[in-house]
């Protein structure tokens, strides 16, 4: 699904738009490493190359999209075993009004890790250190996200990233403010996307910063559902982390849902102080403790919801709060926040 023919960027001539146009394309540059996600990257390209092929069909005044293979390599292979021609070496980054860094094609911190200390990918991470912040806009989904926050980019800026590796990445970057509750997160010229599905999200949303109206027809023609929170698919029991009152503290608040919690006596419980507690559990689940005890009750009650007959007076019980209606506000809430 190749780009249409128009006039090169200044130029005037017989192009798309008539003799009088000067149309300007909006470029993209992929990003792509040997076992990066296949999905992520056919994502990106389809999602990218349809709004191009239809933006005329929306809107006749939005500029050409442009989207080209950006690498090390001539040619990469993705995890599905397919075979991309890169278009441009990395010291052409620059020349692009995007760079997108797909998914590395890791599921672990350890393997993460260990692609990041790969020779491509340092020379992923130096290349997209040299870019101009005034001139290029960076997008990154799943654990390319951690190539970013290794250029030192992501200093006390939002992002998000793949839920399972929250805990990793704020180790490794402590100053970045990781909001996994979000799908998609903007912060300036930076563009982060959650888990690898996520990357359908990311190219939604850069073609929605050109025309919201483009990026609407797309979805509708892809049949994309708008996914707005990671937070249904959290799942805090997998949230591995090594802070041992944080665990203790899942533990015990597990054992009682059901029962009213006072966080100040359950950290005199557990040994500690409320404040301690309170610093502990941000920084292992960036979450305060009334926080987390209210998503794990959400989070039962939305199994028991499923999984049984019970009734909502029932259920909110089950949870720990004395009638139905503060549970319905609880996921009202949430609901609106995702």
């Amino acid at each position: 699904m190749g780009s249409p023919t128009y006039d090169e960027p200044g130029a005037t001539g017989s192009g798309v738009y008539g003799s009088i146009a000067t149309v300007h394309a909006m470029r993209f540059g992929l990003i792509a490493l040997d076992g990066c996600f296949g999905s992520a990257v056919a994502s990106v390209i389809d999602i990218v190359r349809v709004a191009d092929r239809v933006r005329g069909d929306v809107d006749p005044h939005i500029d050409p999209i442009d989207l080209a293979i950006v690498g090390p390599k001539r040619r990469v292979t993705t995890t599905t075993s397919m075979t991309l021609s890169v278009e441009h070496p990395l010291s052409e980054c620059g020349d692009f009004d995007v760079v997108v860094v797909p998914a590395l094609g890791t599921l672990t911190a350890a393997a993460t890790n260990d692609a990041l200390q790969s020779r491509d990918a340092r020379s992923v991470i130096e290349s997209l250190r040299r870019l101009d912040d005034a001139t290029t806009q960076i997008a990154a989904a799943c654990t390319g996200v951690f190539a970013v926050a290794e250029t030192g980019r992501m200093h006390h800026r939002r992002a998000t990233t793949s839920w399972f590796l929250g805990p990793e990445f704020r180790t490794r970057y402590p100053t970045v403010d990781l909001d996994l509750d979000t799908m998609v997160v903007v912060d300036g010229n930076l563009l982060t996307a959650g888990a690898a599905f996520a990357h359908i999200d990311l190219a939604l949303s850069l073609v929605r910063s050109i025309s919201p109206d483009l990026a609407q027809h797309v979805a509708k023609l892809l049949l994309i559902d708008e996914r707005p929170s990671q937070a249904a698919f959290v799942a805090y029991e997998h949230l591995h982390h090594d802070d041992p009152i944080v665990v203790e503290f899942e533990r015990l608040v597990r054992a009682r849902l059901d029962e009213p919690l006072d966080i100040a006596s359950v950290a005199q419980s557990l040994g500690t102080s409320r404040r301690t507690l309170e610093r502990r559990v941000r920084s292992a689940l960036n979450l305060t403790p009334l926080g987390f005890v209210q998503r794990l009750r959400i989070e039962r009650a939305r199994h028991l919801s499923a999984t049984t007959d019970l009734n909502s007076a029932e259920i909110a019980m089950r949870v720990g709060y004395a009638n139905a209606e503060t549970l319905r506000s609880l996921l009202r809430r949430q609901r609106r926040r995702s």
